[in-house]
């Protein structure tokens, strides 16, 4: 019965990330409808937590975005990659990895890639390299933003073993940000130089290289830069909160005295900056949840209810079987574990959805919770197959042709430093818990 169920449940997730968007969480439905009524499995409860604490990031976020806080943020990236053309291979995944560390989202590296593909060209660097590296930056940093829906999925299942926020950003922040330096400078020399580029040479012959035009200069308003300062303003008092149990209140309860927990106090806090968000700098209130931001997390939001609910309940209703078959085989080589991290991060296109579906798991196998922080940014392998949104965009904003899918698909721009800054990241991760934790 365990094979067929797994089967089930491998055949809901393809489908659901072919349908794409709110697809891959009715297909979990779908999953969760046939393991309960085909086979009996008593249903978990449903991950609310996490998707209430992701609701109120990306309403947060969305307020930014209407605010003009990510117009605001692009306008000062660009602006340091102009002072610096020759070293956009490193200033690139450098911006991207800050945007979406501190919005809690890689989406917003859209807004940039244009700004990297135009300067790379005008300074004669092969765009290839600062678009690939950017594009794997922005997914990396998901893993060691304190504010993604991966982490806060993360921190939720690692509460009872005392493990706090600040344990797991000690950890992920410095693996994710070496290994993706690191990757630049592979991919800085990886590729002809731009001008012996044949297809660049050949796009042109054909008049199909873009022409620079000048753009209008962008002004910041007060609202843009107030929403940016509260927004991330919102983002240290989670830290905070989250790194000193003391700072958040208590309670008695028959005796016990139960602190409030870091749902509920990201949940508040990024709500009550949304509030003053809106409040302080006057945004549109329908573009909030009109805007790509919201939209993005809104369909994470359902992905993440059914295919979540549907792994939660098939992993506890085979916990015996699972224990008394691979806990030996992954407790000696815990690697293991990461690698299925990864595998399943390409079929889920979700880092918050892999957390959900397959770290339970790990908690069970009883993998010390130290290296399940250090395989945290194995759920980054969705740049695998090049057909994640980032990775197109990235592709299709290289006009040069030089950030491309191979001919066999999978020798694609993104595939080299993807796999170096998963395993980079995981490996400085192993190191850095044995001293961190």
């Amino acid at each position: 019965m365990f094979w067929i169920q797994f089967v089930i449940l491998l055949a809901c997730i393809f489908v659901g990330a072919r349908l794409g968007g709110v697809g891959l969480g009715v297909m979990g439905g779908v999953g969760l409808a046939i393991l309960v009524f085909g086979f009996g499995l008593e249903p978990t409860s449903a991950p609310i937590d996490v998707m209430l604490m992701i609701l109120a990031v990306i309403t947060a976020a969305g307020a930014l975005q209407a605010s003009g806080g990510m117009e605001y943020l692009v306008f000062i990236a660009e602006r340091a990659l102009r002072k610096n053309p020759k070293r956009i291979t490193f200033m690139a995944p450098i911006i991207t990895y800050l945007f979406t560390l501190s919005a809690g989202t890689g989406h917003v590296a859209y807004s940039v890639l244009p700004v990297i593909a135009e300067v790379s060209r005008e300074s004669g660097v092969r765009p290839e390299r600062p678009m690939s590296i950017a594009v794997i930056a922005s997914q990396q940093a998901i893993t060691a933003s304190p504010i993604s829906a991966a982490t806060v999925a993360l921190l939720s299942l690692l509460a009872n073993f005392e493990i706090s926020l600040i344990d797991i950003l000690m950890i992920c922040i410095p693996s994710t940000f070496s290994a993706c330096m690191f990757a630049a400078f592979v991919v800085s020399k990886i590729g002809k130089e731009l001008d012996d580029d044949p297809i660049y040479q050949k796009r042109l012959i054909d008049g199909l290289e873009p022409i620079h035009k000048e753009k209008e200069s962008f002004i910041p308003t007060k609202g843009a830069k107030l929403s940016v300062i509260l927004f991330l303003t919102a983002a240290f008092f989670v830290v905070l909160l989250g790194s000193f149990e003391e700072l958040r209140p208590g309670w008695s309860h028959e005796g016990e005295f139960i602190r409030m927990t870091m749902p509920a106090a990201i949940e508040i806090v990024m709500l009550s900056i949304s509030a003053l968000i809106i409040i302080l700098c006057k945004p549109n209130v329908e573009e909030i949840v009109a805007g790509s931001v919201f939209k993005a997390g809104a369909s994470a939001v359902v992905a993440i209810f059914g295919i979540a609910w549907m792994g939660d309940t098939f992993f506890n209703g085979n916990a015996e079987f699972i224990n008394n078959s691979i806990s030996g085989l992954v407790t000696a080589a815990p690697w293991l574990f990461a690698v299925a991290l990864f595998a399943l991060s390409i079929l889920l296109y979700s880092q918050a959805a892999t957390v959900r579906t397959l770290m339970p798991l790990g908690v069970t196998l009883a993998i010390n919770p130290a290296l399940l922080i250090a395989m945290f940014p194995a759920v980054n392998g969705y740049f695998f197959i090049p057909n994640y949104p980032t990775v197109v965009a990235a592709i299709n904003f290289d006009r040069t042709g030089t950030t491309r899918i191979g001919k066999y698909i999978l020798n694609h721009s993104f595939m080299v430093p993807g796999l170096i800054a998963t395993v980079g990241a995981i490996a400085i991760g192993m190191i850095l818990s044995t001293i961190v934790l």
